[in-house]
């Protein structure tokens, strides 16, 4: 069974930058798209940016368009998000999916965790 592994989060003040790795600890990311959610107390847990499986096609929150990129290493099974010109609100929980077929198709298909990784912004 897939089992997904976050890492990369941590303590930034605004306007920094984080990469976020996501990568399978059991089983294997191929052929697979891949999402980025993240999550505040309280409030559900949001799509943040989706990456197909070639790595052909990507897409973005509106709040993250232009200061987040998505990308994968299809030879080292990872996928990333870089995140720049972070603000406070960004602060929250960061988790990675999949799902087992190549497009993103929306958000609502993604339904497998990993433990999560915190991402605080804060000066």
């Amino acid at each position: 069974q897939l089992q997904l592994v976050e890492s990369g989060g941590g303590l930034v003040q605004p306007g920094g930058s984080l990469r976020l790795s996501c990568a399978a600890s059991e089983g294997t990311l191929a052929n697979s798209a891949v999402a980025w959610f993240r999550q505040v107390p309280g409030k559900e847990r949001e799509g943040v940016s989706c990456i197909s499986s070639s790595g052909g096609s990507t897409d973005y929150a509106d709040s993250v368009k232009g200061r987040f990129k998505i990308s994968r290493n299809n030879a080292r099974d990872t996928v990333y998000l870089k995140m720049n010109s972070l603000k406070p609100e960004d602060t929250a929980v960061y988790y990675c999916s999949s799902v087992p077929w190549f497009y993103c198709s929306g958000y609502e298909h993604f339904n497998t965790w990993g433990q999560g990784t915190q991402v605080t912004v804060s000066s």
